[in-house]
Parts: structure tokens; sequence; C-alpha cells
């Protein structure tokens, strides 16, 4: 029993469109791509002093957004297992990595190790471990690693805008990878595998290009909102 995620943990879908795509992990993925556009557009309307900070930051958006982003990094392992070229994924998602850094640094708020350095990273370490056959005894041990380390920050340096370092992050992502090996094997429920969902699947499968464009967009479209407001 064989049924396909797709190739792209963070990013649309590259590989064939057969019947046997798992529709809820491509809803999580599309829901967890839609609360990263609404953080950053938070964020967006906060530099901009359109909202209060006590919006954006408290203790329910502090509590929620690492396991928001702990899901997507999770469910970026468990896409790899399906993937027919994670070293093409990998150099994809670095590609677009750097770009992030090099906008994001003429804007005056660089990233340095955002969540895409950070699955571009673990992608291609991943590949990496299945060349050399080193899965079978590095994953289960980097898996327990995800679990025990959990969701925390370490501290994120005063030059990244944003801070998703390796580790605990990549830990996790390998426990997504060690997931996925019986959910490809259709060892789940039924259910799992045949839930339909509206709407979310179609924006899971392109989470990787609406990630690059959603933010020129909503900065855009913020700072014009704050122009007229200055002007009005």
């Amino acid at each position: 029993m064989s049924f396909r995620t797709g190739m792209w943990s963070c990013s649309g879908s590259m590989s064939d469109k057969g019947p046997n795509r798992i529709q809820l992990i491509d809803a999580l993925r599309g829901l967890s791509i839609i609360l990263v556009l609404g953080y950053h557009c938070g964020f967006d309307l906060y530099f901009f002093e359109l909202i209060p900070e006590s919006t954006l930051y408290n203790p329910l958006l502090d509590t929620l957004q690492p396991i928001f982003a702990g899901v997507f990094i999770l469910l970026a392992g468990i896409s790899s297992r399906f993937s027919r070229d994670n070293l093409k994924r990998g150099l994809v998602m670095l590609a677009c990595a750097a770009v992030v850094t090099g906008a994001t640094y003429v804007m005056g708020l660089p990233v340095w190790i955002g969540i895409l350095h950070l699955l571009a990273a673990s992608t291609l370490s991943f590949w990496a471990l299945e060349k050399l056959g080193a899965t079978a005894v590095a994953i289960p041990f980097l898996a327990f690693l995800g679990f025990y380390f959990e969701l925390g920050y370490w501290p994120a340096p005063a030059a990244s805008a944003d801070y998703f370092p390796f580790i605990p992050w990549m830990f996790l992502f390998f426990a997504g990878t060690y997931l996925g090996i019986p959910i490809k094997e259709g060892r789940f429920p039924r259910w799992f595998y045949e839930a339909k969902v509206p709407v979310l699947p179609a924006i899971g499968k392109r989470t990787l290009w609406i990630f690059m464009l959603h933010q020129p967009v909503i900065y855009g479209t913020v700072w014009l909102i704050a122009r007229f407001l200055d002007s009005a």
C-alpha cells in the first residue's frame, strides 16, 4: 500500500498529481502557510506602527507560534520520505533561502537563519544520510533528540530578524522523516489516507511559492496603507 504526500514540504508539488496523494497532509501544510501569512501580516502592521506591540507579542501567540512552526517542520520531514529527489528539493529551498536573505538585508531586517535555511539544510542532510546508508542508525537517534528538545528556541542572535537554529529544530525534521516510514507503508488508520478536505490541500501543494511571494505582497500593501494614513 503506497501513498504520496508529494515532493515538497514547504513547496508546491513538483511530483505527479496521482490519485493517492494524502489530502490530510497537504491540508495541514496549507493551514500552516495560512498561519504564517497571518503572522507576517501582523508583523508588518506592527513594523509600520499600525497595531500595538501587544497584538503581536503576547503569551498566547508566544505559545502558539513555535507549535505551528514545529508542525510545519515535522511535515517537511514526513514529505522527505516521499520525495523522488531530495537533493534537488534541498537545493531549490537553499536558493530560495538565499533570496530571502538578500531581500530582507536590503529591507534592513536580514534573515540569516530562517525556516527556509533550516529546511534546506535538513533536507540536504537527510539526502546525504540516505546516500551513505546511515538513515537506519542516525534517524531514530535524531528523532529521539527532536522529541527530547521539544519545540524550544535557543536565544536568537540580534543580527537575524527570524531565527530557526539547526539545533534543536533539525531534530524535529528528522523526527518527521522517521514518522514518514509507517505513513508511507500505509500503517496509519484508513481515514488518515482517505480524508477529504476542501481548499487547504490545493494551498498545501504550493507552499514554497506562496511563502516566497506573500511577504512582498503583504509588505507592499501595508506600506501603501501606512503612507495613505500618514498623508490623510
